[in-house]
């Protein structure tokens, strides 16, 4: 079975005249990230100068949901400013609004963000849907899943192949992760499970799975 079968709209390319917004206004559309990916993106970010770090987020802005109450729900690029966070926790980040909201409320809002598939309502441990009032309101709020770790490291070594305009791909493979029989690992120590995970993810065919090398 296809793991991206339920409906969703392409991820928009961030466009437009930017707004700054601080980083702490922004609102997650996902209950967790990887923290392995967090803790590799924390060290490129102390690595640069306040200087390039500003024209690193210029050059990639945020996408972002904007309500007409000023709401703003970030659509992607949580891992990067969840590191952000540990870093400069007062900066402010450049975002591009892919999405007006006028006049919803904030349920309202949420709905529609759903509706198209821009929502990711499992938890850490792999359990949900929930509800889409469960989101937190802060980046430092989110879970960790280890199996988005896991896929952000096979990731890094060119075996899944990147699709930004597919909503929360990395976690498609994840959740296919989850269910095969891999040794117990963690977002600190994915080695146990790597090996095991190349293997399987080398010889996934078919099952529509957004981002294979072979696709």
């Amino acid at each position: 079975m296809a793991l991206n079968s339920s409906p969703f709209h392409l991820l928009p390319s961030p466009r437009g005249e930017l707004v700054e917004l601080p980083l702490r206004c922004l609102q997650p559309t996902q209950l967790c990230l990887g923290l392995a990916e967090v803790k590799a993106r924390t060290s490129d970010f102390r690595l640069e100068s306040p200087q390039s770090r500003r024209r690193y987020l210029r050059n990639r802005p945020v996408p972002i949901a904007l309500s007409s109450a000023g709401e703003a729900w970030m659509i992607d690029r949580h891992h990067r400013l969840r590191a952000l966070l540990d870093v400069d926790p007062q900066t402010t980040v450049f975002c591009a609004v892919v999405l007006a909201l006028e006049g919803a409320s904030q349920t309202h809002c949420l709905e529609e963000l759903n509706r198209r598939g821009w929502l990711y309502l499992l938890d850490g441990d792999g359990n949900g849907p929930y509800p889409p009032e469960r989101l937190p309101h802060s980046l430092v709020e989110l879970q960790d899943d280890p199996y988005r770790s896991l896929v952000w490291k096979l990731k890094q070594e060119g075996l899944i192949r990147p699709q930004p305009a597919v909503p929360f791909m990395e976690f498609h493979w994840g959740a296919w992760l989850r269910k095969q029989a891999l040794p117990p690992f963690s977002s600190k120590d994915l080695e146990p499970a790597l090996d095991q995970a190349r293997r399987l993810v080398s010889g996934r065919r078919g099952g529509g799975i957004p981002g294979a090398t072979w696709t």
